[in-house]
């Protein structure tokens, strides 16, 4: 196959791809939130429960890997 032939194919489906994806791209528009079941009153507020969240202690092990690493990379330099 010839080279201008092939930059050509190359051309239209680079096109039709761009095409493509720019008709599938949708960002959705500005839209007004309304509340149907609160009227005048105050919307009801739903409690979140916080989740205890254990202590996280660092891993040393993990620590010194990572400080290998970086000694490592800096002698291939």
């Amino acid at each position: 196959m010839k080279l201008e032939i092939a930059r050509g194919l190359f051309l239209v489906a680079a096109l039709g791809l761009t095409a493509v994806a720019a008709a599938a791209w949708e960002q959705p528009g500005p839209r007004v939130l309304e509340s149907r079941n609160c009227g005048m009153t105050p919307c009801p507020i739903v409690p979140i429960r916080k989740q205890a969240q254990p202590e996280i202690e660092p891993d040393t092990n993990l620590l010194l890997f990572m400080l290998g690493l970086r000694t490592a990379m800096k002698g291939e330099q």
